[in-house]
This record gives structure tokens, C-alpha cells and sequence, in this order.
């Protein structure tokens, strides 16, 4: 009889936390309001990835800014604009960061000058429901969630592909807050993070462009489901699980093998793989304003960046 294994249990370690001197104390946010029940929020971090040099660059939701992270913990931050930036992933280089930015649908933005710009806005001249997160495959193609406020009331979320060419697919348009989005190592399945649904959905991509047989890959439990996603090279799956705390590590199965616990609160909201070999996990917990860290077997996946800048419309 085949027995499911326990998953081991290991704790993070903090890497690093937002300075005192970037958090907007007693100040409200309409992004809080709405999201976080009027709770003081002095920051809410998000969106981990990491440039050539080892700087990983996370986004401030509330308060519409970006932070560059040096690999000793230092920060400084590189942009703040009107928005309600999430999900990032780099454009061609290390320059220009492509972000689901909630407020504004999708956006670039220079690290360097700090300048911010539109790139995707709206879809055939409809605003996005409110644009998460973010993965590009190698051929280009940028698959992108747009959550907004749905959930089990209203399963209307979506996820798009956004074409090198420009032309724009919708894949999927019955999610319950559509979230975290990662690639299998062939990239012939996307793996969709569901907050709301509590689950991580399966979505085979087809030759033809379509998708087809979408499953539940997963289901977790709690009051927040899955956020923030990645996959290793042995195609093991990580969620990062909000509601809990802790960020899982599946096997290709969908099989528990080990449960990474928050050690600063537990909003554990996104996840990237940095550091030498790319084995070393970097986590987002939002609530506390903290970086954490934990080191694995096995590296990430290469993330893959964008092609040329593609016009708002």
C-alpha cells in the first residue's frame, strides 16, 4: 500500500528588513484599505527577482515604490510613482523592469533613472481588473495574471498571454483570484497559484496556442491560499502560502516534500532563487517588512527575460 510521507518541516532564516527609514508610519493607503481591512500598513513587499550582480529588486504595493537589495542586505530605492506595483521580471537587460502594476495594468521601469512608463495599460481600450504577477517563457511570451477582487464570489479572473508580436491571448477567464504564475522546466505547463481557490492549478499549453484539461495541481487550507510561485530544475513546484505562513516545496506530483516555515511573521507572499548556483531561496514576508532565506538541494529555474518593449494601447 503506498503511504504518503510526511513533508520535512525547516525554518527560514531573515536575510534582511525594510529600514525604518522607508516606512510610511500612520500613513493610509487605498491599496490597504481594501486589501488589508484598514490595518496600518507601513509597507507590503513583493515581486523578489534578482539582477546579473546579486541585487535582488522587490516592490512596495501601498506605496507604489521599488527597492534594489544588495547582497550584503543594504537597500535603496530606485523608483516610486502613482501605482500599486507587484509582480517583476527584467525587459532585455538588467535596465528596465517590466511590472503588474494593480493600478495601472502593465509598466516599465528604469533602474537607473527611476523613470516609469506605460506598456501594456489596457485591452482593446478595457482597463485590467487589477494585474499580479508575471513569468516569461524562452520563446518571449509573457504570461501574466489579472486578479483584481475576485474570488469564490466571483470566479472571474484571468490569465493572458502577451505575444512578442503584440497580440494578446485569454487563456483562462473562470479563476478565483488568479495569483503567482511559473513554468515547468519544458514549459509545456504553466502552474497558476489560486488565492482564493486555495489551490495551484495545472495548465497544460498546447502547440496550438490553446490550453486544455486545466486541473487542481494542489490544495492547501487556511484563510489565504497559494501567492507567489517557482519551480527548480528537477520540476519540483514552491508556493509561497500566505494564509500559512510558509512556503511548500511539491514534487513534480504535486506531493508535499518539504515545508519551509516563516521566521518573521506569516505573510510569506513570493519567492525567487538567488545567491551562488541559484540554490538559495529568497522569500518575501510582506507583513513584517522582511526578506527570509533558506538554501536547497537543488537550484531554480533560469528566469527568463522580456522582449523589446511592446506599446500601450
Amino acid at each position: 500500500m503506498f503511504v504518503l510521507q510526511a513533508p520535512q518541516v525547516r525554518e527560514t532564516e531573515v536575510f534582511t528588513r525594510l529600514p525604518d527609514r522607508f516606512r510610511r508610519t500612520g500613513v493610509r493607503s487605498d491599496w490597504a484599505d481594501a486589501n488589508r481591512g484598514g490595518q496600518p500598513t507601513d509597507s507590503f513587499l513583493e515581486g523578489p527577482v534578482f539582477d546579473a550582480a546579486g541585487n535582488l529588486y522587490v516592490s512596495d504595493i501601498p506605496f507604489g515604490r521599488i527597492f534594489r537589495i544588495d547582497p550584503k542586505g543594504d537597500w535603496d530605492q530606485v523608483a516610486e510613482w502613482a501605482g500599486e506595483p507587484n509582480g517583476l521580471k527584467w525587459l532585455i537587460s538588467d535596465r528596465e523592469l517590466l511590472v503588474t502594476d494593480y493600478r495601472n495594468g502593465l509598466m516599465a521601469c528604469d533602474v537607473v533613472t527611476g523613470a516609469v512608463r506605460p506598456y501594456l495599460d489596457r485591452r482593446n481600450s478595457e482597463r485590467f481588473k487589477g494585474v499580479n504577477d508575471l513569468v516569461f517563457d524562452s520563446q518571449g511570451n509573457l504570461y501574466f495574471t489579472d486578479q483584481g477582487q475576485t474570488g469564490l464570489q466571483d470566479p472571474t479572473g484571468r490569465l493572458y498571454r502577451l505575444r512578442p508580436d503584440g497580440r494578446l491571448d485569454l487563456l483562462l477567464a473562470n479563476v478565483p483570484s488568479p495569483n503567482g504564475v511559473a513554468l515547468s522546466p519544458d514549459e509545456r505547463v504553466l502552474y497558476l497559484g489560486v488565492t482564493r481557490g486555495n489551490q495551484v492549478w495545472r495548465v497544460p499549453l498546447l502547440d496550438d496556442g490553446s490550453v486544455s484539461k486545466v486541473s487542481a495541481f494542489f490544495t492547501s487550507y487556511g484563510p489565504s491560499g497559494p501567492d507567489g510561485l517557482a519551480v527548480d530544475e528537477t520540476g519540483r513546484v514552491l508556493v509561497a502560502n500566505p494564509g500559512l505562513g510558509v512556503c511548500w516545496v511539491l514534487s513534480p506530483r504535486g506531493e508535499p516534500e518539504l515545508v519551509l516555515r516563516s521566521a518573521a511573521g506569516a505573510s510569506l507572499t513570493n519567492i525567487a532563487f538567488g545567491g551562488p548556483g541559484r540554490k538559495t531561496l529568497y522569500c518575501t514576508e510582506s507583513v513584517s517588512g522582511s526578506v527570509l532565506r533558506a538554501t536547497l538541494e537543488a537550484p531554480g529555474l533560469p528566469i527568463h527575460k522580456g522582449p523589446a518593449p511592446a506599446l500601450s494601447r
